[in-house]
């Protein structure tokens, strides 16, 4: 059953439960199922009226909130494939992103939703029936924290694939308010599309600031959180004293969790985040519920339907749960996975056999077999042959009290072939922030080969439109000694 055929059939059994509630400056507005139905269906119309037709790639730009999810739904309802653009897209960025995705159709909320088609003349799609032919429902281009994007596209099989394979860990039902605070145009098919073809309520906060989101979910009665480690920070360092309501998961995915982030959600509000894998090519194949308190940075464990291992850097599986040292590559098998790459076309099956999907990530499962984040394979250093990530040394620099976000990579060097360098962001930038005091705090809790050897203090860090870390090198000031 595909997703638009579960909302309808939720709209039969109970067409006054709500689908959306939103706050907005004229209060709170909510769109039943019955609505949502007859509004998408209306959607529907209009757009194969306006020329949209089955397997057409038709652009979104729309701002959160109802509108959104009702237009989105509208775009499957046509038999189109839904192609989210990113709300700041205008101008030659909007058009790049039109040439990028080879779009149809491009529907713009400012314009009242209407339907643009592309100019005739525009050239002509040579992989347009092999598109087709997967019967695609969702077109979605990955993050790009190092630059490079890639349009992964959806069938409509794939997502009702990976939607059952998630629920069957997180069990959304109808009872379930979800309080949502992702980008809808990074974020929409295991999670959005999958509390609607649970038949769940999804709430849209007015604002993402910690007292309009608490008195939210305290009056609407949040039983699911959905939201990425910022938003978990900025809930963290509320002082309001509003509780959290009757949430029985709060799952956290976008970026990596942070400990102090985790440690000050628990002591603020009693309840463990529960870190998430989320991977656009696979969808929600590892979550860390069973253990969010005691491991409140696990990955977690694989899901039911999914097979996960470790692979070496010489393409042989790592055997069972072991120790720290035993650091791979994370490899998944399953349901739901990706159906081809746009450009270059590629279908998965080329990429799929033998090892199931590589995510570039490394990993280690511990003794229980839970899987444990070590770092993105590009962000490795390997200083004289002894190899570390990153992120290993990005945590113990964000556990200096002066240090409010950082960055390292890897820096060439002519004898030792690849030494650390850091970016800091200081917590106050009218403090100067010492070489020295950040070297001794490394030194403290790491080998001294893994301590950066340079460290540049800058004022921001650039973030990918999602609000991961971006991976481009940028130059800042170094750091007094």
């Amino acid at each position: 059953m595909t997703v638009l055929e579960s909302i309808r059939e939720h709209a039969r059994a109970r067409p006054g439960h709500a689908a959306l509630r939103a706050d907005g400056p004229a209060g709170p507005h909510v769109v039943s199922y019955a609505a949502l139905v007859r509004r998408f269906e209306a959607g529907a119309a209009r757009l194969r009226a306006a020329g949209v037709r089955a397997g057409d790639r038709c652009g979104l730009l729309a701002r959160q909130g109802p509108g959104f999810v009702e237009e989105a739904l509208s775009i499957l309802a046509a038999g189109a494939c839904l192609v989210p653009i990113p709300d700041d897209h205008a101008g030659t960025a909007l058009e790049r992103f039109v040439e990028q995705a080879r779009l149809h159709h491009v529907v713009h909320q400012a314009e009242g939703f209407a339907c643009r088609t592309r100019a005739a003349g525009s050239p002509a799609d040579p992989d347009d029936e092999a598109f087709r032919a997967l019967d695609p429902a969702y077109l979605r281009f990955t993050s790009g924290t190092t630059s490079e994007c890639k349009g992964v596209i959806l069938s409509h099989g794939c997502i009702a694939e990976r939607l059952e394979a998630a629920n069957q860990a997180l069990r959304i039902g109808p009872a379930d308010r979800i309080l949502w605070l992702l980008p809808m145009a990074h974020h929409f098919v295991v999670s959005i599309l999958l509390y609607l073809r649970a038949g769940a309520t999804v709430l849209l906060p007015g604002s993402s600031l910690a007292r309009p989101v608490l008195e939210m979910a305290v009056r609407e009665g949040a039983t699911v959180f959905y939201a990425s480690p910022f938003h978990y920070h900025l809930l963290s360092k509320d002082a309001s004293g509003l509780p959290l309501g009757p949430v029985r998961m709060a799952i956290s995915t976008a970026e990596g969790l942070r400990e102090d982030v985790a440690l000050r959600f628990r002591e603020r509000f009693g309840v463990s985040l529960a870190q998430a894998l989320g991977i656009i090519e696979v969808g929600l194949p590892v979550v860390n519920l069973a253990e969010a308190e005691t491991k409140p940075l696990a990955l977690g464990r694989p899901l039911p339907a999914y097979d996960v291992w470790l692979r070496d850097d010489d393409g042989r599986p790592l055997a069972g749960p072991g120790s720290r040292e035993r650091t791979g590559e994370i490899c998944i098998r399953g349901p739901g996975l990706f159906d081809a790459y746009l450009t270059p076309w590629t279908p998965s099956e080329r990429l799929l056999v033998p090892d199931g999907f590589r995510t570039g990530d490394q990993a280690w499962f511990d003794s229980e077999g839970t899987l444990h984040l070590a770092g993105r394979r590009h962000n490795r250093i390997n200083m004289a042959g002894m190899k570390f990530f990153c992120e290993e040394v990005e945590a113990v620099l964000l556990r200096h009290p002066a240090v409010r976000e950082c960055r390292v990579f890897a820096r060439e060097h002519p004898q030792l072939g690849e030494i650390p360098v850091a970016e800091v962001v200081p917590e106050d930038p009218a403090r100067e922030l010492r070489r020295g005091e950040l070297v001794a705090h490394c030194r403290g809790e790491l080998p001294a080969y893994k301590v950066p050897r340079e460290f540049r203090i800058v004022d921001a860090l650039e973030r990918t439109a999602t609000g991961k870390l971006g991976r481009r090198i940028k130059a800042g000031r170094g750091a007094p000694p």
